[in-house]
C-alpha cells in the first residue's frame, strides 16, 4: 500500500487518497472507441505488441480504413456521432462481447468522458485513459486553476465562478478588461472559444460560446480570461503511470492555428532557453500530479511571446493529435506506453534516460476552404497520392482514394509528420513533402500550408496565435496564373487526349509504346477555354508529328518539348517550356483539371464556348437567396416564410464538421422560402433562404 496526496481545491481542503498497489494484467485485446486517423494509428502499434484489436464503425464508416485494418469490426450504429461513437454502453458491450480485457479511446468522442470512465470502471474493463476524477477536475477549467495555482503551476487572472448570470458575467468582464476571452468550462478544441474585443460586444460572443458549448459538451456554463495578444501556445506532453512517477517528454509550439484551432505544430518550441524548457516540463508534471494522473496527457500553457512568461490554460487528459511530433524528437511510442501503463507496469524511461533530438513538424491537412474562411468542407477523395513514408516522414491518415470525408466527423484527412536534425532542415523536408501530397475532388488547405510554411515569419519562427491575422494579405496574396502553368495545362489535356484516342482505336499499336515521346501520323489543332478564380483563357495548341506550339490569349506561338513519363492511371509528365524543364503531376476529371506543382495544386476547368453553356444560376448570397457555404445539417431555422429581416440578422443556424455557422441576411428583405427542415442534410451551394423578388420601381 502507499499513499499519494492528490489536491482537490474545490473547498479549499487537501484530501488525502489511498490506493492500492496496481496489478500488472496483460492486455491481448483492445476495443478502439474512435474512428479514421487514430483508430489506424492504434491499430498499426497494437499489431507490433501482438495486441488483437476491435474496431467499431457507423453506418458510413462500414468500409473504412480503420474498420478494414482492425482485427475485429462491429457496428455502433448511425452516422451522427451521439447515435455512434458517443454511445458508451454500446461500446462496453462491444467489448464485453469481443473478450477485449480494454477501451482505447482515441481522442475526441468519449477520450475526456467522465461517465465513460466511471463506467469502463464498474463493469471491470481497462479505460487507456486517466482515473475519472483526473478528467472531471482537468475538464472543469474553473476546477482545474484552482489546483493548479494551489500547485504552483502559474495561472492567467480571470473569473472561473458558479454565478453564470448575464449580469454577473459582464461585471466580471469589466474588471477584467477587454479584449476577453470567452471559454466553455468543459471546452476543448477552440469549441464554446469566443473573443469580445470591446463591451458591446460581450453579449453576442457569450451567447454564441454557450450555444456552441451546449451542444458540443451539454454544458452552457463559461470562463472569462484576460486575453493576451500575440501569444504563443506551448504544451509539453507528459506521462505518469500507477506508481505515482510522472515525465514530461519536452514541450510542442502549437501557436499557428486558425478558428482556435491547430493547423501546423512544432517540437521542441523554437527560440526557449534549456531553463525555460525544464521550467514548462516541470510545471506540467506537477500539474499531472496533482490531479493523480494515469497515462498520456497534454498540459498547454500560454507563452507570453515578449517576456516568455508563462501560465497554465488548460489540461488535455487524453493522447493529443499532435503527439507524433514528441514521438520524433524521443525515439518513443506513446501508444506502446499507454498499453504497457494501463496493463499496470511502470513507465518505461525514467526523466533523465528522455532524450531530444531533432525538429519535427506536423500539419493537418484538412478538407476546407482556407481563401473562403476555412469553411469546412466534405466529398470523395477521387485522386490521392501522398509522399513516400519513410522513418523521418509519416503519413498518419485513415483514408484511401475513393474515400469520403464525411459532414458528420471531422475533416481532418491526414496529418503529415516530418523530423530533420534541426528545425530548418525538418522545415525544408515538411514544404517538399506538402508538394508530393496531391488530392483532387474536394478543397484541401495543402496550398495554405506550403505557402504558410515558406512564409519568412514562420521561417524566422517569429510565431504566434494570431499570426495568420497579422500576415493575411501575404498569406492570401492575389492569385497569379503564368503562362507556363497554363501551357502545362494543355499540355496534360493533349497527352489525356491522344491516350484516350489510342486505347480507343481497335487493332492500332498504341502511340505512347513506340518511343517516349508521342508521335502521331497526322497534325492536331486544339483551342482550349480554361478557367481558374474567375478568368477565362484561350490556350491554342498545335502538335504536328512530334512538334508541339502552343499560345496563349492570342499571344506569340511557342516550342514546347514534352513527354509522358509515367504510364497507366497517374498522368506524369515531363515538359521543356522557354528553357525551363519541369516534372509535374496532372488530374483530369470531365471538365476538371488539376496540375500538381512544386508550389502546390492548381485547379482549373474546361469550359465551353458561351453559346454552347447553360445559363448558370447567378443567385447566391447577398441576391435572391442565402446558400450554405458547405455541406452541414441544417440545426435550427430562425425564420419562416413572410418574415421581413434586416440586414445583418441570423436566419439558420448550419452545423458542419462539429462546428456552428450562423447565416445571416445579406440585405433588407422578406423570406419566401426555406429550403428544408430542421435536421435535413444540406450540400454546398444549396438554398437555404430564399427572398422575395424585388418587384422594379416604375418611372414618375
Amino acid at each position: 500500500m502507499y499513499t499519494r496526496l492528490l489536491q482537490h481545491f474545490g473547498n479549499g481542503v487537501r484530501c488525502l487518497a489511498t490506493q492500492a498497489t496496481p496489478k500488472v494484467q496483460p492486455i491481448n485485446k483492445i476495443v478502439i472507441s474512435n474512428r479514421g486517423e487514430i483508430a489506424c494509428r492504434v491499430i498499426r502499434t497494437a499489431r507490433k505488441l501482438g495486441v488483437r484489436t476491435v474496431a467499431v464503425y457507423s453506418d458510413p464508416d462500414e468500409h473504412s480504413l480503420h474498420t478494414e485494418m482492425a482485427d475485429e469490426a462491429y457496428r455502433v450504429g448511425e452516422a451522427a456521432s451521439n447515435s455512434s461513437y458517443l454511445r458508451g454502453e454500446r461500446i462496453l458491450e462491444i467489448a464485453k462481447r469481443s473478450g477485449a480485457q480494454a477501451i482505447h479511446p482515441g481522442y475526441g468522442f468519449l477520450s475526456e468522458s467522465v461517465e465513460f470512465a466511471e463506467l469502463c470502471q464498474k463493469e471491470g474493463v481497462i479505460f487507456m485513459g486517466p482515473p475519472s476524477s483526473a478528467i472531471r477536475d482537468m475538464g472543469i477549467k474553473s476546477t482545474s486553476k484552482a489546483i493548479m495555482a494551489a500547485a504552483g503551476v502559474p495561472i492567467i487572472n480571470g473569473y472561473h465562478g458558479d454565478d453564470q448570470s448575464d449580469e454577473c458575467l459582464q461585471a466580471e468582464a469589466k474588471i477584467i478588461g477587454f479584449p476577453l476571452m470567452i471559454k466553455a468550462v468543459r471546452g476543448g478544441g477552440g469549441k464554446g472559444m469566443r473573443i469580445a474585443e470591446k463591451p458591446e460586444d460581450f453579449l453576442g460572443a457569450l451567447n454564441s460560446a454557450r450555444t456552441e458549448s451546449l451542444k458540443s459538451f451539454g454544458d452552457s456554463s463559461v470562463l472569462l480570461e484576460r486575453y493576451v495578444r500575440s501569444p504563443r501556445h506551448v504544451e509539453v506532453q507528459v506521462f505518469a503511470d500507477q506508481y505515482g512517477d510522472a515525465v514530461y517528454l519536452w514541450e510542442r509550439d502549437c501557436s499557428v492555428q486558425r478558428r482556435h484551432q491547430k493547423i501546423i505544430e512544432e517540437a521542441p518550441a523554437p527560440g526557449l532557453s534549456e531553463e525555460l524548457r525544464r521550467e514548462l516540463g516541470e510545471a506540467a508534471v506537477r500539474a499531472a500530479k496533482a490531479v493523480g494522473y494515469v497515462g498520456a496527457g497534454t498540459v498547454e500553457f500560454i507563452l507570453d511571446k515578449e517576456d516568455l512568461s508563462f501560465h497554465f490554460m488548460e489540461m488535455n487528459t487524453r493522447l493529443q493529435v499532435e503527439h507524433p511530433i514528441s514521438e520524433m524528437i524521443t525515439g518513443t511510442d506513446l501508444v506502446e506506453w499507454q498499453i504497457r501503463v494501463a496493463a499496470g507496469e511502470p513507465l518505461p524511461l525514467t526523466q533523465s534516460q528522455i532524450l531530444r533530438r531533432g525538429h519535427a513538424f506536423e500539419a493537418r491537412i484538412y478538407a476546407e476552404n482556407p481563401r473562403g474562411g476555412f469553411l469546412p468542407g466534405a466529398g470523395p477523395l477521387r485522386y490521392l497520392s501522398t509522399p513516400e513514408p519513410s522513418a523521418d516522414v509519416r503519413v498518419e491518415t485513415g483514408v484511401r482514394e475513393g474515400d469520403e470525408v464525411s459532414v458528420h466527423y471531422d475533416p481532418m484527412i491526414a496529418k503529415l509528420v516530418v523530423w530533420g536534425e534541426n528545425r530548418t532542415q525538418a522545415l525544408n523536408s515538411l514544404i517538399a513533402r506538402l508538394g508530393e501530397y496531391h488530392i483532387f475532388g474536394l478543397d484541401t488547405n495543402i496550398n495554405f500550408l506550403i505557402d504558410l510554411a515558406s512564409h519568412q515569419e514562420f521561417q524566422l519562427a517569429n510565431v504566434h496565435t494570431g499570426f495568420i491575422d497579422e500576415h493575411f494579405d501575404t498569406l492570401f496574396p492575389p492569385i497569379v496564373v503564368k503562362e507556363q502553368q497554363l501551357s502545362q495545362a494543355a499540355l496534360a489535356l493533349i497527352f489525356n487526349e491522344l491516350q484516350a484516342a489510342s486505347s480507343n482505336a481497335s487493332g492500332n499499336q498504341d502511340p505512347f509504346a513506340a518511343a517516349t515521346n508521342m508521335r502521331l501520323n497526322y497534325a492536331l489543332i486544339r483551342r482550349y477555354n480554361l478557367k481558374t478564380n474567375d478568368k477565362v483563357y484561350a490556350v491554342e495548341v498545335k502538335y504536328d508529328a512530334g512538334d508541339i506550339e502552343i499560345r496563349v490569349d492570342g499571344g506569340a506561338w511557342q516550342v514546347i518539348k514534352a513527354e509522358r513519363v509515367e504510364q497507366g492511371k497517374r498522368l506524369k509528365i515531363r515538359a521543356n517550356i522557354d528553357n525551363n524543364i519541369s516534372t509535374y503531376n496532372a488530374n483530369i476529371d470531365g471538365a476538371n483539371l488539376t496540375l500538381f506543382l512544386e508550389n502546390g495544386k492548381l485547379d482549373l476547368e474546361l469550359v465551353q464556348p458561351k453559346f454552347l453553356s447553360a445559363q448558370s444560376d447567378q443567385l447566391g448570397s447577398g441576391g435572391s437567396r442565402v446558400i450554405a457555404p458547405m455541406p452541414g445539417v441544417l440545426e435550427k431555422l430562425l425564420v419562416k416564410p413572410g418574415d421581413k429581416v434586416k440586414k445583418g440578422d441570423s436566419l439558420a443556424v448550419l452545423i458542419a464538421m462539429k462546428m456552428e455557422h450562423i447565416l445571416k441576411a445579406p440585405k433588407d428583405a422578406t423570406i419566401k422560402s426555406v429550403g428544408g427542415a430542421e435536421g435535413d442534410n444540406l450540400a454546398k451551394g444549396a438554398a437555404v433562404i430564399t427572398f422575395v423578388d424585388e418587384e422594379p420601381k416604375e418611372d414618375m
